[in-house]
């Protein structure tokens, strides 16, 4: 028995979430808690699972805040690392009108970039069934080590290792540099969610089935999710594809956080269910608890503290 349902590493950062105009007219902007690990771990713990995270932020206001906020929602922030030196990452989301958001990042350099290797607390990462990465942790060589080598541990341990991209073409140095990590983790990998224009970039092909055959022919992934915003979601399992509508909804305020929470749904269910002999039944029941799960986040602002919970997905899912 396993201790920890999943472990993930990577950013904790703040959100700074357009929210209205001042008297002057001027943008005010919400500091939400953030950061696409902890997102998929606050929608895990909200569910009843045992989670934790590894990490850095800023021995600061902001890094205070995101701890308190992590613990607020139920995730282990035991081996949250608070550096002294470098401050909080922080993000910038512009909202456009659908919804879709565009992100500028303080991070040059931010507290979650200097987690090193010899930080990462092995004896966690054997003990978890999940563990979960990005890319944001690659993008630098120090926390890249990190990385790999809590990768490494899990799945000698025998971890299933879940994997997304999460690509923020402005904080690499170049998308060459991030084609190469990105390709690592398809190497690493049993659970793979990736979003439909990250696969168009990163295989060439317009078609995800054929961006998906393209990883398929590279790398042997036993379950491939694909999110396609207002498309809806596809998972790949085995040579079937399974395909469920998005839930479409008017009270949409912004999408950061969907895929996470898309993400930590589609975990939920590998946990309570595991990963062998699914059938398209059971692949469309988890595509629709998570899609569902996703249209309900976009509704709110910020992501990480308001996660749907259980009944309220049930409550609103079509099947």
């Amino acid at each position: 028995m396993k201790a920890y349902d999943v472990v993930a590493l990577g950013e904790l950062l703040i959100d700074f979430t357009e929210n209205g105009k001042s008297t002057q007219g001027n943008p005010l902007f919400e500091a939400n808690p953030g950061g696409a690990p902890c997102n998929v771990l606050a929608m895990l713990s909200g569910l009843g699972h045992r989670t934790a995270f590894i990490g850095k932020v800023g021995k600061d206001f902001f890094g205070e805040q995101l701890k308190g906020a992590i613990q607020e929602v139920g995730i282990d922030a035991t081996y949250l690392r608070m550096d002294e030196q470098v401050h909080t990452t922080l993000a910038m989301v512009h909202t456009y009108p659908d919804g879709d958001r565009d992100f500028s990042f303080y991070r040059d350099p931010g507290a979650d970039m200097m987690l090193t290797w010899e930080e990462v607390p092995l004896d966690l990462v054997r003990d978890t069934k999940v563990f979960h990465f990005g890319t944001l942790s690659m993008t630098h060589e120090g926390v890249r080590q990190a990385t790999k080598k809590a990768v490494e541990t899990a799945r000698h341990a025998g971890a299933l290792i879940s994997f997304d991209p999460n690509l923020r073409p402005p904080l690499w140095k170049s998308l060459e540099e991030a084609r190469e990590q990105v390709l690592y983790g398809l190497g690493q990998c049993h659970i793979l969610k990736i979003s439909d224009n990250e696969i168009q970039w990163l295989t060439g092909e317009k078609s995800y089935s054929a961006g998906v055959a393209w990883i398929q022919e590279r790398y042997q992934i036993p379950l491939v999710l694909v999110s396609m915003g207002k498309e809806g979601s596809r998972a790949y399992y085995q040579g079937r594809m399974v395909e469920v509508a998005a839930y479409q909804r008017e009270d949409t305020v912004e999408t950061t956080g969907a895929g996470d929470t898309f993400c930590g749904c589609v975990l939920h269910y590998v946990v309570e269910h595991g990963l062998e002999g699914l059938t398209d039944e059971d692949l469309r029941q988890m595509l629709d608890f998570a899609n569902c799960a996703a249209s309900i986040v976009t509704t709110r602002k910020g992501a990480l503290r308001v996660m749907p919970k259980r009944e309220e997905v049930e409550a609103g899912r079509r099947c």
